[in-house]
């Protein structure tokens, strides 16, 4: 493709409203094997408040052939465009007609697409059994032309879908289903006509046939009216369906009585797909999932599968109301609708488990991935000024960090303060396409605040800095917190262009502890730091507390305030806050490692070790997922963020696997206790829950120190635990096995495992992506190599999203493998980028992001990064607009 003819940046600062309107859409769509027809029938309407009559109407349309355009006036009778200045014009973006009526007029085309060839999967695509669509962001051009944009919202009256009865005997739609037959030409071939009666946006539109399998229920809502609710799959995975099923009436239930939002349709499907570039597509009524966030059966699923598949199930039905019945004005307001709901799944999830757990997860997560890409050539604002194409921003920014802006409004409000805001959200904006702005200011006006100045959480890139500083007056018994946001701090590696240096709203949630007897003097209390540095005092105090400071994380920053080890301990020990309690381990644990990267081979503190003793001792804490977390190091990337540039990735991995062995070897015998007590007995019953989960994750926790050796005990204890799985259907237990078994050299043991899993898989497409995945991110000498060899797998494909992620995310994110020396690692990537471009942009452009820490890393690997970055430049002509935008990002400075 010619770069030149469609690589054109659009400006949130540029919007305009539509010209026309489209009120109402009806769709024949027939789908024949090669060739399938697009009828689409268009009431259009001149937007008078901004075009004049004759103002020329510009549809979008990709990989479309035109078979058949004509115009009726008024309802009249339906006469021919004809192709010219005066009639349409067909264009690199679509199609622009001109000599329109100023009058509501239909506009009818008749489009043939090709599904079977569309690699992409955007718009209509055939997946193993099954026609299917995926119209977020722009899809919907490439299924017939229209307007499409967010703010064109219309009602879908009549959406026929026609398929052979054979092939396709299930045929889904939006909305409710209002008609259904034989064909009356063809009776080998049946229909099904859907209404959607409420308008949308066509990115929410969507289609189904094949042949599927699956499960139904139904819902009684809070007004008594009962939804038919139904999952399907290929026929073959139907039993991995009811947690699905269950997860979604749990969201139903939960949504009525958290915010009163009840659903509005008479049916809601869900639908799993084997070929998804995305997790799941919230379209209106009809739900199209990834199936790896809707199959699961306990030995196939990992605990952490079922808590991610409840709450994806929530946040796309949460979606109906935070993105359908309210939806965006334009795609630069993503935010609005995926951090919100990305909120309310967090909350929907911590309501349905362990709260506190569910937050240190949300914060691992947003550390992990997040920070690392505010502080790289990538960072935007969660509402970004510019794009070339949009699919490059559905990004942990927008969605992360979109949550965390949400989630202040509810700690400067509170609960019932944001629920009122919510409320008056929804009342004020039913059926439109709005803005962040109309968010923020429902969120003011139902609170009496000014919230001008939340704002610039919408308007500046990077991780915001705060200085915490504290003085004790003895004397009057009053401690002073002093803070200050070091503003533009985290924007210091940006060029000055994209720079906004303004103090933010930062709520900061405080609380006060007694160093003598660990009891809180202060509960928690939310300061409101608006200004470059300000002070708060708390008085009638008898002894100098420590401070609690940023409890459950109130805000996205990064803090810096100078608590000692003593003080870290101590907190891991008595914080009344359950996050700060293990973000005091966190800190100790990010201490340990930057001490062994800075100092190399050196002993351990022993506070550290102490404090790691106490956290794995406690026989009081219940949430024992707590525990695990606790006593699990920070991730790599989020440690790489601690550190500055330049930094050796390889010596970073290093580093905290010494810090690991260091720790097992120092309390091998707590961890093996420990172990042992957490281990099944004879005959347990497997069970899937919240606690029997926090069992597991502790259980395996403690595995992976007491293994980390890589001794012949080690290799003994991983293989009897995956053999104990295996007898058992623990998928949780037998990955966790696994995970540590392909580190060692590849002998009898590890080789029997990984063929055992293999066979145990019966060909699951979720099980062998886990198989694929846990040998791509194995620590070894040869990972490059083995990633190659995977790759030549029978069982391997560029094709499907899910299959070439885990093998290239994985190894993009090994350290050892992608950062070696040499640079073999960059080049593979590289070329794997433009391979997979030719095939599917939206997945090539995520892994060319694999590039963004070129400026972080040492020298020599600084310039290995580069040379692939101008190699993959140098080919401009041939990628596609995704991958080039990210590597023109990547690039600069260069």
């Amino acid at each position: 493709m010619a770069l030149e003819a469609g690589a054109v940046e659009k400006f949130r600062k540029n919007y305009q409203p539509p010209n026309y309107f489209v009120r109402e859409v009806r769709l024949d769509v027939r789908i024949f094997e090669g060739v399938s027809k697009v009828d689409a029938h268009l009431l259009c309407e001149l937007n008078a408040s901004v075009a004049q009559p004759g103002t020329e109407l510009a549809l979008d349309g990709e990989d479309l052939k035109l078979e058949k355009i004509e115009l009726a006036v008024d309802g009249g009778e339906a006469r021919p465009v004809a192709r010219g200045p005066e009639g349409y014009e067909l264009t690199d973006a679509g199609m622009v007609i001109r000599g329109l009526p100023s009058t509501p007029f239909t506009l009818r085309t008749v489009v043939s697409i090709e599904p079977e060839k569309n690699t992409q999967l955007s718009g209509l695509y055939f997946s193993g059994c099954m026609y299917c669509t995926q119209m977020e962001a722009e899809g919907f051009r490439r299924f017939t032309y229209f307007p499409d944009r967010p703010d064109v919202m219309s009602r879908y009256t009549a959406v026929r879908i026609e398929a052979d009865s054979e092939k396709c005997p299930v045929l889904l739609g939006n909305g409710n289903k209002i008609d259904e037959g034989t064909c009356t030409d063809d009776p080998s071939r049946h229909f099904a006509i859907f209404e959607d009666p409420f308008a949308k946006p066509c990115y929410l539109f969507a289609i189904v046939a094949g042949k599927l399998g699956g499960i139904k229920d139904t819902f009684t809502t809070a007004s008594g009216r009962t939804v038919n609710l139904a999952v399907y799959s290929e026929p073959g995975n139907v039993d991995k369906l009811d947690h699905a099923l269950t997860s979604l009436k749990h969201a139903m239930k939960w949504d009525e009585g958290r915010y009163g939002l009840e659903y509005d349709l008479d049916t809601f499907n869900i639908v799993a797909v084997s070929d998804f570039n995305m997790g799941a597509m919230e379209n209106k009524g009809l739900n199209i999932f990834n199936t790896a966030l809707t199959l699961a059966r306990p030995d196939t699923a990992t605990d952490s599968d079922y808590e991610r598949i409840e709450g994806v199930i929530g946040h796309e039905y949460f979606h109906n109301w935070t993105g359908n019945r309210v939806t965006c004005r334009d795609w630069f307001q993503l935010t609005l609708k995926e951090g919100l709901t990305v909120f309310r799944d967090q909350e929907f999830s911590g309501d349905m488990g362990s709260a506190v757990v569910k937050r240190v997860e949300e914060v691992r997560l947003l550390r992990a991935r997040q920070f690392s890409e505010d502080g790289g050539p990538m960072a935007h604002p969660i509402r970004p000024e510019s794009y070339i194409v949009m699919d490059n921003f559905y990004t942990a920014t927008v969605y992360c960090k979109g949550a965390e802006v949400i989630r202040m409004y509810q700690t400067l409000f509170g609960r019932e303060g944001f629920r009122k805001g919510m409320d008056l959200y929804f009342k004020r904006h039913d059926g439109c396409a709005v803005s962040c702005d109309d968010f923020r200011t429902a969120m003011a006006d139902a609170n009496g605040r000014d919230l001008t100045q939340f704002e610039e959480w919408y308007l500046q890139p990077g991780t915001p800095q705060v200085e915490a500083r504290s003085e004790w007056d003895a004397a009057k018994g009053t401690f002073t917190l002093h803070l200050k946001q070091k503003v533009g701090a985290g924007q210091a590696h940006l060029p000055e262009e994209k720079r906004r240096e303004k103090p933010l709203l930062i709520p900061v949630v405080v609380g006060l502890l007694e160093r003598a007897t660990g009891k809180e003097v202060v509960p928690s209390k939310v300061l409101e730091l608006t200004e470059p540095e300000q002070s708060f005092s708390f008085s009638d105090l008898t002894a100098e507390p420590v401070p609690s400071i940023l409890r459950d994380f109130s805000a996205p920053v990064k803090l810096d305030y100078p608590y000692t080890d003593e003080d870290f301990a101590f907190l891991a020990a008595y914080d009344t806050d359950a996050f700060n309690r293990w973000e005091a381990a966190q800190n100790i644990g990010s201490k340990l490692v930057k001490e062994q990267y800075v100092a190399g081979e050196s002993s351990l503190p022993a506070g550290a070790v102490s404090a790691f003793r106490r956290i794995l001792t406690d026989r009081e804490t219940t949430d024992l997922s707590l525990l695990a977390y606790a006593l699990t190091l920070p991730a790599e990337s989020a440690l790489l963020e601690t550190l500055q540039p330049p930094v050796d990735p390889v010596r970073l991995h290093e580093a905290r696997a010494s810090v690991r062995r260091k720790v097992g070897a120092a309390l091998h015998e707590e961890f093996a206790q420990r172990y042992a007590e957490l281990s099944p007995k004879a005959g347990e019953a497997l069970v899937i829950d919240g606690p029997s989960a926090g069992k597991r994750r502790l259980r395996n926790v403690c595995l992976g120190y007491l293994v980390a050796a890589k001794d012949d005990a080690a290799l003994k204890l991983c293989s009897a635990q995956f053999e104990e799985a295996r007898a058992r259907g623990c998928m949780t237990d037998k990955l966790a096995a696994l995970s540590h078994l392909v580190d060692f050299p590849r002998g009898v043991e590890v080789e029997a495992a990984l063929q055992a899993f293999y066979d145990d898989a019966k060909g699951d497409a979720v099980v062998v992506d886990k198989w694929f995945s846990l040998q791509a991110g194995a620590e070894v000498p040869d990972a490059l190599a083995r990633v190659k060899r995977l790759m030549e797998h029978p069982d391997f494909t560029l094709k499907n999203p899910n299959r070439v992620r885990s093998v290239v995310s994985v190894f993009k994110s090994n350290l050892p493998g992608f950062h070696h020396i040499s640079g073999s690692g960059y080049e593979f990537m590289s070329a794997i980028i433009a391979d997979v471009d030719k095939l599917n942009p939206q997945v090539a452009s995520k892994f060319a992001s694999c590039f963004s820490l070129w400026a972080k890393v040492d020298a020599a690997r600084q310039e290995l990064m580069k040379k692939q970055l101008v190699t993959l430049r140098a080919k401009e002509a041939d990628l596609s607009k995704d991958t080039f935008e990210v590597v023109s990002m990547l690039s600069k400075g260069i």
